[in-house]
């Protein structure tokens, strides 16, 4: 029987934005055939394909092997993976959006932000294989068709629940080839915990802050102390979740932002831009966690309340700016 390490895999990417389009030029370099839905940038993807621009890994111009509009559009049987990069916002059915390309052998990869975003997938298709992919990267799109890396790139996934199979190795070859590093976990929750430490507190005060950046959230001291109580509660809710953390680990985390150039958070720059943002599951799934475990979480909670106060008056200035006859009343 042909399998996926002795033939040219086909990848589908859904949700080719900024971070889809980024690692789909890079399993296209290792020579997989990759298509993509992209309903938004479609004509201009179509027209030019995606022109990516990296100081790191040197520009490319992508040509995907299928543009679609649905997922139901794929040609040529199903995908070997199916890379899951869209944006997990409130009201966004992602069982729905992956089941038309699957095939009983397609391996549905996550690359996405948040804790504890699996059990909805796992739950909806449990035949299939789940890799859970963590990116460390900034990368974003400047126009249509066009998306700018700027540094990083590094992925770390297993497969879901824990482990990690012959085809997450393969992905991870492919990736390897295409010019990033990856690094296969046994326990990829624990590791989605670790990155929650900084996206969980990071992104919510850069946009409670009025799009800070990482320079202005750490220049005062009471801003860095903000970070690691806000740090240490995100670490008593994974290790109350099974899924302990370094006790060093927020000092790290704060340091190496601190070494590092300031940036903008992906929730900042959705903010600046009103763009849906990804509270619930980089935020509001660690509150949840916390209240479900039993931990006193005040500045986590506080942040969170915040943050849906914000997009509830974001959601209202959109309404009110929306023109009259595209309003419901």
């Amino acid at each position: 029987m042909t399998t996926i390490s002795d033939k040219k895999p086909r990848v589908l990417i859904l949700g080719a934005g900024a971070i889809g389009s980024f690692y789909g030029s890079l399993l296209d370099a290792a020579g997989a055939e990759v298509s993509v839905v992209c309903r938004s940038e479609y004509e201009a993807v179509r027209s030019n394909g995606f022109s990516i621009a990296s100081r790191k890994l040197g520009d490319r111009i992508f040509h995907p092997a299928q543009i679609l509009r649905s997922a139901s559009d794929y040609q040529g049987g199903p995908p070997d993976y199916l890379v899951v990069s869209v944006k997990v916002v409130e009201g966004t059915d992602r069982a729905a959006l992956i089941r038309p390309a699957l095939g009983p052998e397609t391996v549905i990869v996550l690359i996405e932000n948040g804790v504890e975003i699996e059990a909805e997938i796992a739950e909806a298709f449990p035949q299939q294989e789940l890799i859970s992919a963590l990116a460390f990267v900034q990368v974003a799109r400047t126009a249509p068709g066009k998306v700018a890396h700027y540094a990083y790139g590094d992925l770390t996934f297993g497969n879901y629940p824990s482990g990690v199979t012959e085809r997450a190795r393969r992905f991870a070859d492919l990736l390897q080839a295409g010019g990033i590093r990856c690094t296969l976990t046994d326990d990829v929750s624990t590791a989605r915990w670790h990155k929650c430490m900084w996206n969980g507190v990071f992104n919510p005060i850069s946009v409670l802050g009025d799009a800070l950046d990482t320079g202005h959230i750490l220049g005062e001291a009471e801003g860095e102390a903000l970070v690691r109580r806000a740090m240490q509660e995100v670490a008593a809710v994974a290790a109350a979740t099974g899924h302990p953390l370094p006790d060093e680990l927020a000092g790290q985390l704060i340091e190496g932002t601190r070494k590092a150039p300031p940036y903008k958070t992906s929730m900042a720059l959705d903010y600046e831009n009103r763009r849906p943002m990804e509270t619930e599951v980089i935020l509001g799934n660690a509150v949840r966690a916390g209240r479900r475990e039993g931990v006193a979480i005040p500045v986590l909670e506080s942040l969170y309340a915040l943050m849906k106060m914000v997009e509830r008056k974001l959601s209202s200035e959109a309404k009110a700016s929306a023109p009259e006859g595209s309003r419901a009343d």
